[in-house]
């Protein structure tokens, strides 16, 4: 993946952008129009810098917490944080475009960036309060009793990702929007699975508690450093719902035409194969996330391209 069209600079909004590198599928790669590339990071630096900011993972020093107004003693506060963060947001859609919150435009750099993308694609800012709420639910709830209940926070945390893409791309439909949900509430699973024990470390449990019980899987095993017989079954059952979600999606990827559909095959393509990856290591998640190599992605593209899986 080449680097985004946006300008590098020194500030706190570089670091977050530079993750996109890190995810399971591509943000804006290079085939795509200038002007989606530049919108897709600012839909992508803001979704990523919220979930920075409920998973406690701001870069050192306080900067960010400083740029929307909050003081070094409140830095560590997440709930203040995400407050702050939704009054810069409202600032996105109610107030001018400014320097640094001065006239009354946003204060964090990732949040101006946003601006001209919300603008000129007459966004809502519903889809950017799910994602500030499901970081808020983050702090409060950390287990989910039913695969209901992890559906209803993918809703919230994933699915509006995905209706933002579209929304960007001028693509929008019902249609579109069902499948695209699909496919979003699959890469958020696929990416529990493949972080259980670090989200174990956060005190944070994604696997439905029902489930657990059925395979007789308890907290204390997830800490192992590698997974017994129950955990792997429990892992291959999760997996198994992931590969129906991208499959009920697939068909948004033959919806649209052009490089649209060569980056929707590859959000599919990234979570078959991190699914391709788990099952690789035997459904063994707890030793560290697998990961997928590039031609395996490469693979899994085409098999998306033509409709296939």
């Amino acid at each position: 993946m080449t680097a985004p069209a946006v300008p590098r600079t020194g500030g706190p909004e570089r670091g977050t952008l530079d993750k996109a590198a890190d995810e399971n599928f591509p943000v804006a790669p290079f085939f795509l129009p200038r002007a989606w590339r530049e919108d897709l990071m600012a839909v992508y630096g803001f979704a990523r810098l919220v979930d920075d900011i409920g998973d406690g993972d701001l870069a050192p020093g306080g900067a960010d917490a400083a740029l929307l107004g909050v003081s070094a003693t409140d830095a560590e506060d997440r709930m203040l944080l995400l407050d702050a963060f939704e009054t810069d947001l409202r600032r996105v859609f109610g107030g001018p475009a400014g320097s640094g919150g001065r006239d009354g435009g946003p204060r964090h750099p990732l949040l101006r960036g946003l601006l001209p993308t919300v603008r000129r694609h007459r966004l809502t800012p519903e889809p950017f309060l799910a994602l500030i709420a499901a970081n808020r639910q983050d702090q409060l709830v950390k287990r989910y009793e039913t695969h209901d209940d992890l559906l209803a926070y993918c809703e919230l945390s994933a699915n509006p990702v995905g209706r933002l893409v579209l929304a960007v791309t001028g693509t929008s439909t019902p249609e579109r929007i069902r499948r695209s949900d699909a496919i979003c509430t699959a890469l958020q699973i696929v990416e529990h699975l493949q972080d259980v024990a670090e989200d174990l470390g956060r005190d944070r449990v994604y696997l439905p508690a029902s489930d657990m019980k059925r395979f007789h899987v308890r907290e204390a095993d997830l800490a192992a450093p590698s997974a017994g017989a129950s955990v792997r079954a429990l892992v291959a059952y999760e997996v198994q719902r992931v590969r129906d979600l991208l499959n009920e999606g697939a068909p948004l990827v033959g919806s649209v035409h052009g490089r649209l559909r060569l980056l929707l095959a590859g959000f599919v393509a990234g979570g078959r194969a991190a699914v391709h990856a788990i099952a690789a290591a035997e459904y063994d998640v707890l030793p560290g996330p697998p990961k997928p190599g590039k031609l395996r992605l490469l693979r899994e593209v085409g098999v998306t391209l033509r409709g296939e899986g």
